[in-house]
């Protein structure tokens, strides 16, 4: 592809290079993936003012999320087996966002550990953390966090069961792969990637295996863990022993309704994601765009709203910001310009990104991005 201009063209350019279960774990929901659709379509319902005859000259993009310096209001979400779509996968993105001045976010469930990519970056990057049942072993990671220079950290809440994802279970997708028939053939044409695992500094959970006792790598017993340790009675009791042991920036992630947002505020977190977790837990819940102003509505200035699901371009990030939301994360669009293209194909996605956000302000009549409120959206006579 001799001209990529949007992130389209980069999830293209993904599928051909991952395997495909891989790449099914990624680009799918749960169950009949209703809201995994939704979260995209009812961003190209939502319309745009047009402007003419203002001064469109120095725009800025540049502003802050919990008092960070941001290139633009965007950071990478934190994804899960983010070192088996690329090689060193987190070590890549973590790299290109700092490169770029946004923040990177680094999963529990990451293929890398926290302290494999702090040595490979020189700036603080944030962690996500799921709590589990094994309450000393989330104690020993939040002060690993700690001792890597996180600067926030990021609670993820609606993981307490695990959605059904069809593609998953059929793809029999696990850590490492099983090799199945059907796998060890896709795998077979994906050369490049094969070449590039080769030489991966890991292709196991790094934040677990060595870590937790008995716990050694092979694909049964991390299976046989991660089943058991989903917590169903994860309450905000543990949000608050969270937010004690950190004592830094908290962000909590999952939130969709403006009961839990103002439950959020009360608790002193930092900021809240509005996000359905890609549409991969409680199919037929509304997108997350759907249920931005309602939340936005709900805590007002108390703590910032920030909004993760669909976005893959810089008119969703300005759309966002339109309906009350300070900050937004990616995930899909910078796994597919790592798949893509490696550590280059993520400052590729954010360039895009940036580029659409910058242009469309600028033709919605504003020059900075601080500005962007809900004037800027068409409403039908």
């Amino acid at each position: 592809m001799s001209v990529i201009t949007c992130v389209e063209d980069l999830r293209r350019l993904y599928q051909r290079y991952t395997p495909r279960m891989f790449y099914d774990y990624v680009e799918s929901g749960s169950w009949s993936e209703s809201t995994f659709h939704a979260n995209q379509a009812d961003f190209a319902n939502l319309k745009l003012r047009q402007r003419v005859l203002v001064d469109m000259t120095n725009r800025s993009l540049a502003g802050r999320m919990i008092d960070q310096d941001v290139a633009m209001p965007v950071a990478l979400a934190p994804t899960g087996l983010t070192g088996l779509q690329r090689a060193d996968g987190e070590i890549l993105a973590a790299r290109a966002a700092e490169s770029f001045g946004v923040p990177f976010t680094l999963s529990t469930m990451s293929i890398c550990s926290i302290e494999e990519v702090a040595a490979a970056t020189s700036k603080p990057f944030w962690f996500q953390l799921y709590v589990m049942r094994d309450r000393d072993f989330i104690e020993r990671l939040i002060g690993r966090a700690k001792d890597a220079g996180c600067s926030a950290l990021m609670l993820t809440l609606d993981l307490q069961i695990l959605g059904q994802r069809h593609k998953d279970l059929k793809n029999g997708l696990g850590v490492p792969p099983k090799p199945t028939l059907a796998n060890i053939v896709n795998l077979a044409t994906k050369v490049r990637w094969g070449i590039d695992m080769l030489g991966a500094t890991r292709r196991n959970f790094g934040n677990l295996v060595g870590h937790i006792e008995g716990l050694d790598g092979d694909s049964a017993s991390l299976q046989r863990w991660s089943a058991e340790q989903l917590d169903p009675t994860l309450d905000w009791n543990d949000v608050d022993w969270v937010k004690r042991l950190w004592g830094g920036k908290l962000i909590l992630k999952g939130i969709m309704d403006p009961e839990d947002a103002r439950r959020a505020a009360d608790c002193g977190a930092d900021a809240l994601v509005v996000s359905n977790h890609g549409g991969r837990q409680l199919d037929g819940a509304p997108s997350s765009i759907a249920a931005l102003p309602a939340i936005v509505e709900a805590v007002g200035d108390r703590i910032e709203v920030w909004m993760d699901g669909g976005i893959r371009s810089g008119q969703d990030v300005i759309k966002a910001l339109a309906l009350g939301a300070k900050g937004t994360l990616i995930g899909r669009a910078f796994l597919y310009g790592l798949g893509a293209l490696g550590e280059a194909g993520v400052v590729k996605a954010l360039e895009l990104i940036r580029n659409e956000l910058d242009l469309t302000m600028a033709f919605c009549g504003l020059r900075d991005v601080r500005d962007v409120d809900e004037r800027i959206l068409w409403r039908a006579p």
